[in-house]
């Protein structure tokens, strides 16, 4: 029962907020402090900012932004980064408001769109304000849930463009996951959008444990006191308190433990107590970490679950899943996997009965049926909605995902599991950033449901439990920029403002703000570099000669010997790959130094890469493997020759062997002695460093007699000069950067006939024209065209309308040659993939022409170049929109080099309906009417339910 000083309070509230009072009403349970402190804010007319933790509650705020455009009669939009979690919010505030209130526009779906309340994409309301549309009247509110999301290098112009440009009646509503500079972010929001409330709270609304799972036994990773690790069976401990569970004191039992498990693993040598057999592949045996089912199996125990257990590999969730059933675990009852099955129906009866074998409906559906899941971006969507309610209907309660679950999606846990730290990032292995592992582990703990969240932590050979603490000790992570201006961006921004004031407009950006504000400190730290500089320059000062001139002299000398140095060696290693290029399968070489120091035969010269040939090699200790440039400092030439058998095999001993015997036994020349070759040092006969060397020895400095203790204050000076240039130049950059980007895309934009200059009017000299000092480009009928088109590619889209280089497809091909623009390989590929002949290869050959062309006019302007073609999916699109099966197209684009998942295609061909209908719209026919119809045969058995969805 409140005191009745807590009612006084809170009748005052009620008074002072009544529309807050009657939002409140209808919850039925009360606000945490942040919330009430952000809805107040925003009752009084402030914008808010909210940062907070993953289920902390933000969405309230925005709710009650839509309940108070409401009660005044005005319109609010609702925006999200992602069309599942769009759909997820249409359905709750449908619940709240009815069907007729709420409205949703995703690009996929239009339903209502004309209602006072609507959810849509970010992207969407973009367009809808560079298209001045008529929906923008009357709006009161705008809720941008995830703005975070404007940290995305792809799409997160798209939120500053939005803050940008909503008209200043508009109150701005910004949900953001907690970040370390909420602060920054806010006084940016008050340059653009008038005053704005800043409320951050740190505080999970359910505690949160980290544990760390070694071998058999878990841990608790904080610890105040040495008795808090689990039992010899390894249940989770209970004991701490939730203050002793936030303290970043690392369990000293887990790290004694850790400790004497790897020296365990260490001293385990296999057979042959530990000796290697050089004989054969010798390994120590390899750490198997607990099985899949042992981690759910003890969860369960512990009354853990549901859980969901990050994996970081498409293929490693689906075979998690597996293990799984092979080990006859299950999850559910039989009331439980009744309920599933209906869900199973209701939300997968729309696929075509043909597709279900090819998408592995029947073993997704067993694994449902037990309570366990994969869910990850190769599944249809059909596939990952159904797992998504089971989920959190408490039906299912082992998902097995990668990490694009944690974003945005309502999937809660009472436990997650994190096998890795590491993960592939598309172009290499990273270690999981603290903001990553707080937006994963954030998953664990259902507010109103738990009363605690579990974190587990995986532990395997290297991992440093002090690591994983800080990992799990680190909140927060800056929120930073990506915003660039895009040719598409700059045409909007030019027709809507003009150009001296769409450089205002992007002065304003969140990016430009960043970048100032690093100048401030680049300007501190240039101007202690020119104080020392100063504060130098009085130290070495001598009556017999410039001392910084004579140190300078001396770094001219030392950096030429340098660069002369690094062209030597470059020179060595071209010559060491040539050579390496030119051996022969039998050739025998000297390997000079090393591990593999002695003789070895060729027997694979493996020129994949003539920049670094790797022949495999057998040595005369009977070692195979590859070599490559940099185990020879210089060319190496072949002594001799032997026959090496034909389909040798390296990887038998045996096989080693005998050819290892006869390598000893060849007969080469020179074989006791490695020839040397001197090579004449380049520094000896170049005459630039001959002159800066006799500058040197005449210099009045060079006879000084404390010419060393001299010079050493001129190398300070000099290094402080340095420095202060180097961060002028960087300040140079900053300031304004943004507007000199967008000067040099519509220089670009000028050049290819998109923008054109206005002319000014002839006036007398003495006369002042307004706008006189910055012409300004009007857009043309190809402009116009260019922005309404969306698009990574949309400069290069445009040209290719132009060039009319899609006159004459058929839509099948049409779909071929498109799907290159959108297309993008999740992996490095050599760009080889193949395409259907005929038109299809002339109208991607014109394409690449046109981006070539593209290139040079975007490298004349310092515009960084647009993407290239990817092929990858050029064969899915074609069979597809052909009206080939999925089981062919699948198998089809596999054949031409390219592995797609059921959920990868679907994807896309999402993508690709996407660009399809903007053709439609933008192109003149005959290709808007093939656009068309390509749409409709994209867009058909499993592409059609994932997009009606």
């Amino acid at each position: 029962m409140s005191s009745p000083a807590q009612r006084y309070a809170a009748a005052r509230r009620r008074s002072a907020h009544p529309t807050l009072a009657d939002f409140t009403a209808e919850l039925g349970f009360s606000l945490d402090p942040f919330q009430v402190e952000a809805c107040e804010a925003l009752d009084e007319g402030s914008g808010v900012l909210v940062c907070a933790p993953t289920g902390a509650g933000k969405t309230v705020v925005g709710e009650f932004a839509i309940h108070k455009a409401l009660a005044e009669g005005r319109k609010a939009f609702y925006t999200t980064p992602i069309k599942a979690l769009s759909n997820q919010k249409y359905a709750d505030l449908v619940e709240r408001y009815g069907s007729a209130k709420v409205g949703l526009l995703t690009g996929d779906n239009a339903v209502n769109g004309d209602a006072p309340v609507v959810v849509m994409t970010t992207e969407v309301l973009r367009n809808m304000l560079y298209a001045d549309s008529p929906a923008i009247a009357g709006l009161g509110y705008v809720v941008m849930d995830e703005v975070h999301y404007l940290a995305d290098r792809f799409r997160g112009a798209v939120w500053e463009e939005v803050i940008i440009h909503l008209p200043q009646s508009v109150t701005l509503v910004s949900l953001s996951a907690t970040v370390s500079n909420a602060e920054e972010f806010g006084d940016w929001l008050v340059t653009v959008r008038g005053h704005t409330k800043v409320v951050v709270s740190e505080v999970r609304p359910v505690p949160l444990w980290q544990h760390m799972l070694v071998g058999t036994r878990v841990f608790d990773l904080f610890s105040l006191r040495p008795s808090a690790h689990a039992g010899e069976h390894g249940e989770l401990p209970r004991e701490l308190s939730t203050r002793e569970r936030g303290s970043s004191v690392v369990d000293p039992e887990l790290v004694r433990y850790v400790r004497e498990y790897e020296r365990r693993i260490d001293s385990w040598g296999g057979g042959n107590g530990g000796r290697r057999d050089r004989d054969r592949d010798w390994h120590k045996p390899r750490y198997k970490p607990p099985s899949r089912p042992d981690v759910i199996g003890r969860l369960d125990r512990a009354g853990l679950l549901p859980a969901i257990t990050f994996v970081f590999s498409r293929n490693g969730c689906d075979a998690a899943v597996g293990q799984c059933l092979r080990a006859g675990l299950g999850l559910t009852d039989e009331r439980e996997r009744a309920e599933i099955a209906a869900i199973i129906d209701e939300r997968t009866g729309g696929l075509p009965e043909e597709d279900l074998h090819v998408l592995g409906f029947w073993e997704w559906r067993e694994g449902l049926l037990a309570g366990l899941a994969a869910h990850h971006a190769g599944m249809v969507p059909a596939f990952k909605e159904t797992v998504e309610e089971c989920f959190v209907r408490g039906l299912v309660k082992a998902v097995f995902a990668t990490e694009t679950l944690a974003l945005g999606i309502n999937m809660p846990a009472r436990s997650v599991v994190l096998e890795r730290l590491v993960k592939w990032n598309g172009e290499a292995h990273v270690d999981v950033t603290p903001g990553e592992y707080t937006q994963l582990t954030g998953r664990a703990g259902r507010r109103g449901i738990d009363v605690e969240g579990h974190a587990v932590v995986v532990w395997a050979p290297g991992m440093d439990p002090s690591v994983v603490a800080g990992l799990a000790s680190t909140r927060t992570f800056p929120l930073k920029s990506s915003f660039r201006p895009s040719y598409n961006m700059a045409v909007n921004l030019v027709s809507s403002f003009g150009r001296a004031r769409a450089r205002e407009l992007l002065a304003s950006s969140f990016a430009q703000f960043q970048a100032d504000r690093s100048v401030v400190g680049l300007a501190r730290a240039a101007a202690r570099h020119e104080q020392d500089a100063e504060r130098f320059a009085r130290e070495m000062h001598s009556d017999h000669g410039d001392v910084g001139e004579y140190a300078l002299l001396r770094r001219q000398i030392a950096d030429r010997e340098k660069e002369l140095s690094r062209d030597s060696q470059a020179k060595r290693r071209i010559e060491a790959a040539d050579a390496l290029a030119a051996l022969r399968p039998g050739d025998v070489i000297r390997v000079p130094s090393g591990r593999r120091q002695g003789l070895a035969v060729v027997l694979d010269p493996g020129v994949t890469d003539l920049a670094d040939p790797r022949p495999l090699v057998l040595t005369e200790d009977k070692w195979a493997g590859r070599l490559g440039s940099a185990d020879f400092p210089g060319p190496v030439t072949a002594l001799a020759r032997v026959k090496v058998p034909k389909h040798f095999n390296h990887r038998s001993p045996h096989a080693r062997r005998d050819l290892a015997a006869t390598l000893r036994n060849a007969r080469v020349e020179h074989e006791l002695g490695v020839r040397k070759t001197k090579h004449r040092s380049a520094a000896a006969d170049d005459p630039v460093l001959a002159d800066l060397r006799h500058a040197l020895r005449a210099h009045p400095v060079h006879g000084l007699p404390d010419r060393e203790e001299r010079v050493r204050v001129a190398e300070r000076w000099l290094r402080s000069v340095r420095e202060a240039d180097a961060l002028q130049h960087k300040m140079t950059e900053r300031t304004g950067s943004l507007t000199r980007q967008f000067d040099h895309t519509c220089d670009v934009l000028e050049e290819l006939g998109y923008l054109v200059p206005e002319v000014a009017p002839l006036v007398p000299a003495d006369t002042e024209v307004m706008g006189a000092e910055d012409d300004v480009p009007v857009v043309t009928d190809d402009g116009r065209r260019l922005s309404r088109i969306w698009s990574e590619a949309d400069l290069l889209v445009a040209e290719c309308l132009r060039a009319g280089v899609w006159k004459g497809l058929t839509a099948a091909e049409l779909a071929a040659v498109t799907s290159t623009l959108v297309f993008e390989a999740r992996r490095d590929t050599p760009g080889l993939a193949a395409i259907p002949a005929g038109k299809v290869a002339g109208a991607v050959a014109e394409m690449r022409r046109i981006r070539s062309r593209l290139q040079d006019v975007e490298h004349d302007h310092d515009v960084p170049v647009s993407r290239d073609l990817d092929l990858g999916f050029a064969w899915a699109a074609y069979r597809w929109a052909d009206g080939q099966s999925l089981d062919r197209v699948l198998a089809g684009a596999e054949q031409a080099g390219t592995e797609l998942s059921g959920g990868d295609f679907v994807r896309w061909s999402r993508q690709l309906i996407d660009l399809l209908d903007q053709l439609a719209k933008v192109a003149e026919d005959p290709v808007a009417k093939v656009a068309r119809a390509a749409v409709d045969r994209v867009r058909r058995g499993v592409v059609a339910v994932a997009v009606g969805g």
